[in-house]
């Protein structure tokens, strides 16, 4: 069985949720952002790029026009790479544990799991943002040494920074 919804991050972009049931033991959630604006990449290409042809005008001089170029393309591939994230999956399964899937709008995939028996639980945590409070679901691990303690506070879908699940 399959369902999706729609939800906005915390900048207003529009997030999907696809939820998917293979047995009552198994389900995965797939959180899917939209893909790298046109006009933002734009922007951002067309500022670096006058702000260096200012500099050339006033120093004449042609390597920051070549040092422009590069930095903006090295910038984007790192983006690309390190930080935009396109889909975020996690799978549940009841006995075994917790994967955590993230895909990047570069191709490059990172995944993550997490043993059923290291999971003291799940809450949904709270944290300020600006002016606003925003909520996030996170896994708190056990510590090996004193099981009743928290060892680790792992975020889940770390690309929405947070859902207002107001649509």
């Amino acid at each position: 069985m399959e369902d999706e919804r729609t939800f906005s991050d915390i900048c207003g972009g529009r997030l999907a949720l696809q939820r998917r049931y293979y047995s009552p033991f198994c389900r995965e959630f797939c959180l899917n952002c939209p893909r790298l604006s046109l006009r933002s990449l734009t922007a951002v290409t067309c500022t670096v790029w006058l702000a260096a042809y200012g500099l050339f005008t006033l120093w004449e001089n042609s390597m920051i026009l070549s040092a422009a170029i590069s930095i903006t393309l090295l910038g984007l591939l790192g983006y690309l790479h390190f930080v935009k994230i396109d889909q975020e999956t996690l799978l549940i399964i009841d006995s075994l544990g917790i994967q955590m899937t993230s895909s990047y709008a570069s191709g490059k995939e990172s995944t993550t799991f997490i043993e059923m028996g290291k999971v003291k639980d799940v809450v949904i945590n709270e944290a300020i943002y600006m002016q606003k409070v925003i909520y996030y679901l996170c896994i708190l691990l056990k510590d090996p040494v004193e099981p009743h303690m928290i060892s680790q506070v792992v975020p889940v879908f770390q690309v929405s920074r947070a859902l207002s699940f107001l649509q």
